[in-house]
């Protein structure tokens, strides 16, 4: 009985086997044949869920548009977050009109749902519409700061490359150009930036100008700096390569105490997570077992007295 139903077992399983060995070509052709037919659908007009999303959006913000004295703001904003497109404008103020709708019209469906008051219910609406008008904006800072944080890092790095290119006696331009296409991959937010630069140097704009550009576009203070030495040593003549290395080792120094900056308030930082997390178990370890010990003797003593 035992070989009859091994026989049966080892049967199958080599069927099995043998059944989608022969099926993996099949499956094989299919999805090549499913991946091939995505452009032919493209093609034939079926819209995808991101292209009518962004139909939407558009159509928001073309119907609610910016006001003339925050668009420039607007867009100085969303080119430091690193969109560039020509209509991120009009999708932002679309996607801010849609929040707000989205989040007056879920704040009064949960306050029909758990019945609340006509105050209530006015006072909710009211919170979460402006929450969903400013929610947006906030999530553009965050995007903003974001990507400070990531061209401050990498910009002592790209000074350290810069100097090499420059005392191999690259100029300038094609100095930027080479930092943009060597720390792609480990930086790049300021690599976006002097690519850039050096197109708009490539279409004619004077250096000065162009610099200005970047540190307008990035408003990092480090690059600035950046920015005005690089400015000063065209203007003046003086030596590309001392100026970037010796702004370079104050970028180094001022990184050297921002962080010793940051390591001595750890200590006034940690007083509160250690006074309500770190003492009051350590009280319960050292202390808990004494009071146990002196309720259960001395209550005793005293009944007997």
């Amino acid at each position: 009985m035992v070989e009859v139903l091994t026989v049966v077992v080892f049967l199958l399983v080599a069927c099995g086997t043998a059944w989608v060995g022969l099926r993996a070509g099949a499956w094989r052709a299919r999805g090549v044949e499913r991946l091939a037919s995505q452009p032919l659908q493209a093609a034939a007009g079926v819209p995808s869920p991101a292209a009518l999303w962004r139909d939407l959006v558009s159509r928001l913000g073309t119907a609610v548009p910016a006001s003339a004295r925050s668009l420039p703001l607007l867009k100085r904003r969303l080119m430091r977050a690193g969109f560039r497109n020509l209509h991120a404008a009009r999708y932002f103020q679309g996607a801010r009109a849609l929040a707000t709708v989205l989040f007056s019209f879920g704040a009064l469906c949960l306050a029909w749902r758990l019945g609340a008051a006509p105050d209530n219910l006015v006072l909710g609406v009211g919170a979460a519409t402006a929450i969903g008008y400013v929610a947006p904006t906030q999530y553009l800072l965050l995007c903003i700061r974001r990507r400070q944080r990531a061209i401050a890092r990498g910009l002592p790095n790209a000074l350290d490359l810069m100097v090499v290119c420059v005392e191999s006696g690259l100029g300038i331009d094609q100095t930027t150009l080479q930092v943009a296409k060597e720390l792609q991959s480990a930086y790049p937010a300021i690599c976006s930036e002097f690519t850039i630069m050096n197109l708009e140097l490539r279409a004619g704009k004077p250096r000065a100008e162009a610099l200005h550009n970047l540190a307008d576009r990035t408003g990092v203070e480090d690059v600035k700096k950046l920015v005005a030495v690089l400015v000063q040593t065209d203007r003046f003549g003086t030596s590309i390569a001392q100026s970037l290395r010796g702004h370079a080792d104050y970028l180094r120094a001022m990184s050297r105490q921002r962080a010793e900056e940051r390591a001595s308030k750890l200590a006034v930082k940690l007083v509160f997570p250690i006074f309500f997390c770190v003492l009051p178990s350590l009280f319960v370890v050292t202390v808990g077992p004494v009071i146990t010990r002196l309720v259960r003797d001395l209550i005793p003593m005293v009944e007997n007295m």
